[in-house]
């Protein structure tokens, strides 16, 4: 079981992340389903310090009612207590909408069960490197406005890990206060 899960849209950068925090070495390339299966990775915060990351394929619409690779990895995703939503904020594809997008995989959380969309979900916005620094503030609060996301939001560029760690004291943080999800075992044991 992970602490933490990662979400979002095929190539937003989810195991760039992971690759960026931990140890773990998931494939990385510039095509859709790289990730084919969940990767772990470890994040140690310091010495006795660490929690446990999950990068799963990533989720396209109709996710939840079988299209992709998605429902097989949504179940691992029910079984951390936060969720990173990893958004693309740069896409390389000029008709693409981050917003649309990101709603798009909340709308599938929320098809598949209403307890998995109701967990704690910070937004991640990714690559930020690509988009030229005097536009990012910008195109940051564009999104942010227009997406009305209510919980906390971290800018990122995970390629060369700019602002992760950030990331993860925050979660490390988080992490103390939120409640370990019951698993089926101890469902049985009620």
């Amino acid at each position: 079981l992970a602490d933490v899960g990662l979400l979002g849209l095929p190539n937003a950068g989810k195991s760039t992340f992971i690759r960026a925090v931990s140890a773990a070495k998931p494939k990385v390339a510039d095509y859709p389903f790289t990730t084919l299966h969940p990767n772990l990775g470890v994040v140690r915060v310091d010495e006795n310090k660490s929690f446990v990351i999950a990068d799963v394929p990533g989720l396209i619409e109709g996710a939840a009612d079988g299209a992709g690779l998605g429902i097989r990895f949504l179940k691992h995703l029910a079984r951390t207590r936060l969720l990173l939503h990893i958004v693309d904020l740069a896409p390389p594809d000029p008709e693409a909408d981050p917003v649309h997008d990101a709603r798009a995989i909340v709308a599938e959380l929320e098809k598949y069960s209403p307890e998995l969309a109701a967990k704690p979900r910070w937004l991640i916005l990714n690559k930020l490197d690509l988009i030229p620094e005097e536009e990012r503030e910008e195109r940051i609060a564009a999104f942010l406005k227009a997406y009305d996301h209510q919980d906390r939001w971290f800018g990122i560029a995970a390629i060369s890990g700019d602002g992760c760690r950030p990331v993860v004291y925050a979660i490390y943080d988080a992490l103390q206060s939120l409640t370990p999800p019951v698993t089926s075992e101890q469902e049985d044991e009620t």
